[in-house]
């Protein structure tokens, strides 16, 4: 049987966040932004072992992003990677243990026969970064959201991978419209906020001309946008430009729970 790298988006959104990134019987988590009972829950639902986990990555402290990871990391024995501020803002909320194995991620590391990539990202957090993972079969895969604007170095981590989880996280006048406070839309709206559809479908076609034509859109908000409206944004831009989708490149929307859904790249 041949294990194809693969990657599962078992949560997305502003109610928790984790993907599962693999192949020939091991992987990585990308956060563990729900409980720990529903992290093993989605696991099982989309038959991946919890012994084949490395490692558990979290991009930042957010609670969306790692509030099961205290349980799910003890429980099962999985070491935590992070950044140095993610660390420290993490065991500042009571988010890691003694118990939990952490350490410090600079650069690249590796996990079993695979490797992963940290890339810093503009984020209202204390040290905020996406990850790319180079599999044991040699595919890449890098997941990036919760940024408030694209940086050179995500870009290069995004043109130089298989496939790529994207942030199109908000529609510009729905949020600007809904009811969120005056504060919480400035915040959205930074440099240090989310990627709103618009800036999103801006980048899409320079990762697309760079080789990377499997694409995932994420971290889609609940409130102030909707999965259609994302990938519509996206589509019409680059129909614009000449390209077409499920010929010049294949973009989907990452669903807020997924059970057997995965992406072979």
């Amino acid at each position: 049987m041949i294990n194809l790298a693969k990657v599962v988006p078992l949560f997305s959104g502003s109610k928790g966040n984790s993907y599962y990134i693999g192949s020939s019987g091991e992987g990585v988590l990308i956060d563990v932004g729900r409980s720990c009972k529903q992290i093993e829950n989605a696991l099982s639902l989309n038959s991946i072992d919890i012994s084949s986990i490395g490692a558990v990555f979290i991009t930042h402290e957010h609670v969306d992003h790692c509030q099961g990871l205290r349980v799910f990391a003890k429980k099962n024995k999985i070491k935590i990677y992070a950044s140095a501020g993610t660390l420290e803002a993490m065991a500042e909320k009571n988010l890691i243990c003694p118990e939990n194995t952490v350490e410090v991620i600079e650069d690249k590391i590796a996990v079993g026969n695979m490797q992963v990539e940290r890339c810093d990202t503009p984020h209202d957090a204390r040290e905020s970064c996406c990850y790319k993972v180079y599999t044991s079969d040699g595919r890449t895969a890098t997941v990036a959201t919760d940024m408030g604007i694209m940086t050179d170095g995500v870009r290069k981590l995004i043109s130089t991978s298989d496939f790529a989880v994207v942030e199109s996280n908000h529609d510009v006048r729905m949020l600007k419209l809904g009811g969120y406070p005056y504060n919480v839309k400035q915040r959205i709206l930074s440099d240090r906020g989310h990627l709103c559809n618009e800036a999103c479908a801006d980048e899409l076609a320079g990762f697309i001309r760079n080789g990377n034509f499997r694409l995932m859109l994420g971290h889609i908000s609940e409130n102030n946008n909707t999965p259609t409206l994302a990938l519509n944004t996206s589509v019409n831009a680059l129909s614009e430009l000449g390209m077409k989708s499920g010929i010049d490149y294949t973009l989907e929307v990452v669903p807020a729970e997924t059970i057997g859904k995965s992406v072979v790249f």
